[in-house]
């Protein structure tokens, strides 16, 4: 990869943004660290010329120029020493251990305005060398008018600066090397998935809906991010498929009554009864007619629910109610299918719901058990029950009916769907797959299930706000 293209990435950005924010910083304290440094050994040096200068001077007092002088040539060759002159009132160095000074020092009285270069005797007289010294001192005029350079040579602060600043250039590498391998071995690896992202978008948008988001299971933002993209494609998924068996199923089940409807206001139009045979026709296509309008709003309504958006209502509902309503509308037509409807056991239970829609599935489940129950046995019953299972509430409708089997049930509550036994009753296909749609609505489920004959139809509400 190109070094612009480099640069356009994120992770270079924020590299190079942290490299630069932290030598900034460095910088910044370094240099700090150095002029703290450097006031307190220039204080530690004046204080140690202000000690030196008040020896002397008592020296002087005791012995005059010639007491001054000999402890000058003392001092002046330990190791170590400091930098001591006595010159004439002209500034020519009569006694000390500095061979030469920088022009002007003794133009000034007290401390020395900068620092100055100096040259010890024994050095080479080479310019370049004397200017590889530097000190500080103090010049005092004596009552004599001789002049007297008390001095300390600044080496070990001019070490010290320069070790702070080899210090900071080693540190300001040592970032940019850190910098490098961050961007190699985490911004790499983020461009890389990146990438793969990218890829599999393209993917995607060329139409594969299969294809999903890479997840290497690190447990980061991109795979938090990669794992409710795979969730909303594997809904948009859903929601195509579902699309796609709507589609099919109206071009199939639908032409069905459709052209049964036409042929018959065609008869009806070509009769040469009566008036009372046509109105009777008219009647019947009036019923068809209806019929076709509840499958469609069943249709519309299971789409609005599947698609995760309502205008219905949502409030707490007293589910043990909603079983009695249901079960008193359906005793009529249970008693006149030979079909016994009662209940054997109803808790009391409140869930967050529609009271109509859960209703309306309700209905469609009773409606179903006893359409397929009614003349399959002596005794055919429907059993409703309502049950507070720990966080969940379980209303459930039960029948001795013939059942679905097992490898049936997942595809039975699919949209229009009616199974070979099923073939024989009136109905759409729709009353399951309403139901399904309505608990999916209210965060719930529903089960089918059911061993040796019968069938179990299960609606299990989540206890509780959360809908």
């Amino acid at each position: 990869m190109a070094i612009p293209a480099i640069m356009k990435t994120t992770a270079a950005r924020l590299s190079a943004l942290y490299l630069l924010l932290f030598a900034i910083c460095a910088v910044a304290l370094v240099f700090y660290i150095e002029a703290l440094s450097m006031r307190m050994l220039t204080e530690q040096t004046r204080e140690a010329i202000n000690e030196e200068v008040s020896g002397l001077a008592q020296a002087y007092q005791r012995g005059g120029l010639p007491g001054l002088v000999r402890v000058v040539r003392i001092r002046a060759r330990q190791p170590g020493a400091n930098l001591y002159i006595v010159a004439d009132p002209t500034g020519r160095i009569l006694s000390g251990n500095v061979d030469s000074l920088q022009p002007g020092v003794f133009d000034t009285r007290g401390w020395t305005e900068r620092p100055f270069t100096y040259r010890r005797y024994g050095e080479d007289s080479d310019a370049e060398d004397r200017s590889n010294h530097t000190a500080m001192a103090q010049v005092i005029r004596l009552p004599n008018q001789m002049l007297l350079l008390v001095g300390r040579d600044l080496g070990e602060p001019e070490q010290f600066r320069t070790i702070m600043r080899r210090t900071l250039v080693a540190a300001i590498g040592l970032m940019g090397l850190g910098a490098l391998l961050i961007w190699y071995f985490v911004g790499r690896r983020a461009l890389k998935r990146i990438d793969s992202v990218s890829k599999a978008s393209r993917q995607i948008m060329g139409g594969d809906l299969t294809q999903r988001l890479p997840v290497s299971g690190a447990g980061d933002e991109f795979d938090r991010l990669s794992e409710n993209l795979n969730a909303m494609l594997d809904r948009i998924a859903a929601l195509n498929e579902g699309l796609r068996q709507v589609s099919d199923n109206i071009a199939h089940d639908l032409r069905t009554p459709l052209t049964r409807l036409r042929n018959r206001a065609e008869a009806a139009l070509a009769s040469a009864e009566g008036t009372e045979d046509r109105n009777e026709a008219l009647e019947r296509t009036i019923a068809e007619s209806d019929q076709l309008i509840g499958t469609f709003n069943a249709i519309l309504m299971i789409s609005r629910l599947e698609a995760g958006y309502s205008t219905e209502a949502v409030t707490k509902i007293d589910l043990s109610a909603t079983v009695a309503d249901v079960v008193e509308l359906y005793e009529p037509l249970a008693e006149d299918q030979g079909v016994t409807l009662k209940t054997e056991q109803v808790d009391t239970v409140e869930v967050g719901g529609n009271r109509e829609l859960v209703g309306q599935a309700l209905s469609n489940i009773v409606d179903n058990a006893i359409k397929y129950t009614a003349g399959t046995g002596e005794n055919p019953t429907v059993m409703v029950s309502l049950r507070q299972e720990g966080g969940a509430a379980r209303l459930s409708v039960s029948d001795n009916g013939p059942g679905i089997p097992v490898e049936e049930r997942e595809r039975a509550t699919e949209r229009f769907v009616r199974l070979e036994a099923s073939r024989s009753q009136p109905g759409s296909g729709l009353g399951l797959s309403l139901a399904k749609a309505v608990m999916s609505f209210h965060s719930g489920r529903l089960e089918l299930s059911g061993n040796d004959g019968g069938l179990t139809v299960a609606m299990v509400f989540p206890t509780g706000d959360n809908v």
